[in-house]
């Protein structure tokens, strides 16, 4: 499994794919922070809640980790390199959770260069530190499920940019289940309002950006990766069976 993980790594770090996707990252989380140097009026005082800048990266994630995720099965059988993988001694099983891996390292890496922004604020003014790690793990959970539901979305067709724009209308529509769980219809029918609700991701975000860790939530978030990764899973085998 590790040289599967070793060989995925070097794919994104021997190319200037993660940096690219880092830097990007790192401009869409800029910009809460510029909005807030914008509204200073009378004062250099800057006042801004993390809280609002991980809310505001959710939205961006919707456009970066289908990016991230898209080429994870698309490009090995656009590029017929997925017959070699799959007649490899390795495992299918292992060989999802080498690139989840890899993938999920490569987020760990935009995470950690987003560390420059509470560091600068702890020197320069308060940062409340409960609150910012539990934003942080929160925002882990959240990239963790939706890189998952990329890696699945990749399974399903060998084509890279469709898998990027799939992913990206899936990831827009579960952003919104909630809403949509309290919308007058769905409101009408309190079971199944609850049911729909229960799949709902953001409001278990929010205990996280408030400061609070519920087990609940951290159950929510590693069923949904591996019930994700098990789909890619079938998926995956499925297609080696079909191939005989």
């Amino acid at each position: 499994m590790f040289p599967i993980y070793k060989k995925e790594l070097q794919s994104f770090f021997y190319t200037p794919f993660a940096y690219a996707i880092a830097a990007l990252f790192l401009l869409l989380f800029t910009l809460p922070l510029a909005s807030s140097i914008s509204k200073i009026e009378g004062t250099n005082r800057i006042v801004f809640s993390f809280t609002e800048m991980f809310y505001a990266v959710i939205l961006y994630f919707i456009f970066l980790l289908p990016i991230l995720t898209m080429r994870t099965f698309a490009d090995e059988r656009k590029n017929g390199t997925e017959v070699l993988l799959m007649t490899s001694p390795v495992s299918v099983a292992k060989i999802v959770i080498a690139k989840f891996l890899a993938n999920l390292t490569v987020y760990i890496f935009m995470l950690v260069c987003s560390f420059f922004f509470p560091i600068l604020t702890a020197i320069k003014g308060e940062v409340v530190m409960s609150q910012l790690i539990c934003a942080y793990i929160g925002i882990f959970c959240w990239g963790a499920m939706y890189i998952a539901l990329g890696m699945l979305i990749s399974s399903f067709t060998e084509n890279s940019i469709i898998a990027a724009i799939i992913g990206e209308v899936v990831m827009f529509i579960l952003l919104y289940v909630d809403e949509f769980a309290n919308s007058g219809f769905i409101s009408q029918f309190p079971k199944l309002q609850s049911v729909i609700y229960s799949f709902a991701a953001k409001p278990r975000f929010a205990y996280f950006s408030e400061g609070f860790i519920r087990i609940s939530d951290l159950v929510f978030f590693g069923s949904a990766v591996i019930v994700l990764l098990a789909w890619t899973f079938i998926s995956i085998e499925k297609r080696r069976w079909n191939r005989g």
